[in-house]
């Protein structure tokens, strides 16, 4: 089962270092990047990760990422 493209491109977001969070794997997320429990109807799990550093970060919209969570520019290819 493929994820659903949330956005082609990435989610511009702030974090904080060493805080938790929980990164949508599913696409069906109404709270994108991140999980709100929506993959309860699929095969997917949300992908738990701590913030290395303060600041801006940009996570990954299509899904398709070769460095979850953050974008690598997968996007652009498909």
């Amino acid at each position: 089962m493929e994820p659903k493209m949330a956005k082609k491109g990435p989610y511009a977001v702030e974090l904080e270092a060493g805080k938790e969070y929980y990164f949508c794997t599913c696409g069906e997320s109404k709270k994108q990047p991140f999980c709100d429990g929506s993959h309860m109807e699929t095969d997917f799990s949300p992908m738990a990760f701590k913030a290395e550093k303060t600041g801006k970060a940009f996570l990954c919209g299509c899904k398709k990422t070769n460095n979850p969570p953050y974008c690598d520019g997968e996007h652009s290819k498909t």
